[in-house]
């Protein structure tokens, strides 16, 4: 979504004469686009303006912007601590950055935290989307009403906010007529989209379903998602979509019930394992994701075993796994932490497992040819870059009329993360 965000930000900024440039050290303006989910990330902020600040230690100061969730969350902290920044703004106040800068005087912090969701994508719909990668993101949906315990999202997106039907689609034609192949659908809970209109209500599954209609779109995704919202209607479109890729990133944070209750998950072990099994009933070829939370206070010996089946039960493809870190104003920043040492060693288990599986469900491609949609060409190599269905990165001698085309590759060697192969001999451009 950072990504997102950052895009509409620059098609924003762009109208009042900012334009990016590769050379920093000629910037006039930095706007840092934060992530507050785990401490490290808020520190990298710090790290990041301390570079800029070594960057331009003999030359005149740029304009020091952060935004995001951190900017959020931390906006008085974050001004107290570090004086270099210039402007706060928060993730539902993008809109107004143009008038931020505009009216920015120097040495007057100026801070916009205010939460406006509605007048903010109304700002942003009628602002082109210039994004023309192959591959691009689009938010359908932000915030979130379910308050985990450990999760910062509802302090620092806001509640729960579904965009209208009709300017959804209106976003997907612009990206379309940009040259975008895929799209992935944004949201904190992407699959709790909810619009009512002319008394029709409008879910996730109506987006998909209608985006099947344009045949230049060529693949749809979604994250991410939260079990309780994981629907029939939803489920269903995995057998009436052809479009959408047999991939679901579905957070469980915890294979054990008692965490998931400590969590306020609002979902049990029980539940996830029936969304699995409705989805491999109608699509075998559907691979999982997800997200673990390993050592949540109070999270013993047994606790950590029920994890550990789980990743037995449930062959992630890949995931995300951290060790619990503690969100200011979050009901679990007040529980009782479990020895770091314990969960470091917790965590190295959990990746062994997940790593493990990864490597072997990449070890089964070898040899095989696969639908690989080209991206773009690496970077000083003769080699290109793509994405099977299962989002997994694939790298391959191929030619620069395959970007944006559904090719065929080989699948010749792979690693934990990537896969290797070359375009199929007699293959042409689709």
């Amino acid at each position: 979504m950072n990504e997102y965000d950052s895009n509409r930000i620059y098609d924003s900024v762009r109208k009042i004469g900012f334009n990016k440039t590769s050379n920093q050290s000629e910037a006039d303006c930095y706007i840092l686009n934060t992530c507050h989910i785990r401490d490290k990330a808020k520190e990298k902020v710090y790290h990041e303006i301390g570079r800029v600040k070594k960057l331009f230690r003999n030359k005149q100061k740029p304009l020091m912007v952060v935004a995001g969730c951190v900017a959020q969350a931390e906006n008085e902290e974050m001004l107290k601590r570090e004086p270099y920044i210039d402007i706060i703004i928060g993730p539902q106040s993008y809109h107004k950055v143009n008038d931020l800068l505009n009216k920015h005087i120097s040495d007057l912090k100026q801070e916009e935290t205010e939460f406006d969701t509605i007048s903010k994508f109304g700002y942003f719909d009628k602002v082109k989307n210039s994004n023309n990668k192959i591959s691009a993101f689009l938010t359908i949906q932000e915030g979130c009403d379910k308050f985990c315990h450990f999760c910062v999202v509802p302090y620092t997106r806001g509640p729960e906010y579904s965009r209208p039907f009709n300017t959804i689609i209106s976003e997907v034609e612009q990206l379309i007529e940009n040259g975008v192949k895929e799209i992935t659908l944004l949201g904190q809970n992407v699959n709790a989209y909810s619009y009512i209109e002319n008394s029709k209500h409008y879910r996730i599954s109506h987006i998909i379903n209608y985006l099947e209609q344009y045949p230049e779109l060529e693949r749809i995704r979604y994250t991410t998602s939260h079990p309780r919202d994981m629907t029939d209607d939803l489920i269903e479109c995995y057998s009436t979509s052809s479009k959408l890729m047999p991939f679901v990133h579905l957070p469980i944070q915890s294979g054990s019930n008692k965490i998931l209750e400590l969590m306020n998950r609002k979902h049990t072990v029980d539940d996830y394992l029936n969304i699995y099994e409705k989805l491999k009933k109608i699509n075998q070829e559907i691979e999982f994701s997800s997200d673990f939370i390993i050592g949540y206070p109070g999270e013993t010996q047994k606790d950590f075993e029920d994890t550990c089946n789980l990743l037995k039960k449930i062959k992630f493809i890949n995931s995300f796994s951290f060790i619990f870190s503690p969100r200011p104003g979050t009901k679990a920043s007040k529980f009782n932490m479990i020895d770091n040492n314990i969960a470091k060693e917790r965590l190295k288990l959990v990746q062994d497992e997940l790593f493990d599986n990864q490597i072997k469900i990449n070890k089964s491609m070898e040899n095989f040819t696969i639908d690989v949609l080209v991206e773009n060409k690496l970077e000083k190599q003769n080699k290109f870059f793509g994405r099977n269905k299962y989002i997994s990165p694939v790298i391959f001698e191929g030619d620069k009329n395959h970007i944006g085309k559904l090719v065929k590759v080989k699948i010749k060697t792979s690693n934990q993360n990537t896969l290797f192969g070359s375009i199929e001999k007699n293959m042409k451009a689709a």
